[in-house]
Parts: C-alpha cells; structure tokens; sequence
C-alpha cells in the first residue's frame, strides 16, 4: 500500500485563456511544475475559481462570456488573497492599471516569457523557499 501524502503536492494553476495555442504554450511552461486546470472564459474562471480552489490564476483580459477584468472583480468579492496574474496581447499602460485597481498581483505581457511567469509564481507560490 502506498501513502499518498509522501507524494509531493504540485500547486494548482488556473489558466484562464480562450486561445487554445496560448494555453498549450503556459501549459508546456508549466507542466512539469504545477498541475493545471483550464478555463476557456472568465465565467468558467470564476466558477473553477470557487470550485477548484486553485493555488494561483493566470487571467487573460480580453475573452467571451467575461473578460478577464470582471472575472477578477468576481473573485476579489469572495477571495482576496488568491494570486491573479493577469495576461495579456494589449500591453496598455491603462489595462495595466485597471487590472492592479481591480486586485490583480501582477501583469504579464504575450507572448508570455517564461522566465518572467515563473518569478511571479515563485513569488506568491513558493515563499517558504525564499
């Protein structure tokens, strides 16, 4: 008999994202680190967001049925601390600030570079190793 909590437990990423390609490029980034759950709008974001109970969200802005800027408002009323990085094509100075004034914890720009997504995951995910 095996015991599953000597198993190491890899943190739960949304990825909220419409694009399939986006998605499998955060995916082969992400992988080998984390698990991984896909939201193909901001209302499918929100309700895993409750349901899932992710570790961290990454958020596209711009998708159908809820952009990623609601879907962000939504979670900040019931969950102020889960980590929301907000993505995005249209790398304006004003998504940026309105991103931060709904309560994201950072801003990345597409196409995502890699380096740049894993420091603000180390940063909000790994803060025992720091």
């Amino acid at each position: 008999m095996t015991d599953s909590t000597s198993m190491p437990h890899k943190p739960l990423i949304l990825i909220a994202e419409d694009v399939e390609s986006n998605y499998k490029l955060l995916e082969i980034i992400l992988k080998k680190e984390y698990d991984l759950l896909w939201a193909k709008n901001g209302r499918e974001a929100v309700d895993y967001a409750f349901s899932a109970h992710p570790d961290a969200v990454l958020m596209d802005i711009k998708m159908p049925v809820m952009d990623g800027i609601e879907a962000l408002k939504e979670i900040r009323r019931h969950n102020a601390t889960l980590p929301v990085i907000m993505q995005t094509a249209y790398a304006f100075d004003t998504d940026r600030r309105i991103a931060e004034e709904a309560g994201c914890n950072g801003f990345i720009t597409k196409p995502v570079m890699p380096r740049e997504l894993k420091m603000y995951l180390d940063q909000y995910l790994h803060r025992d190793n720091a």
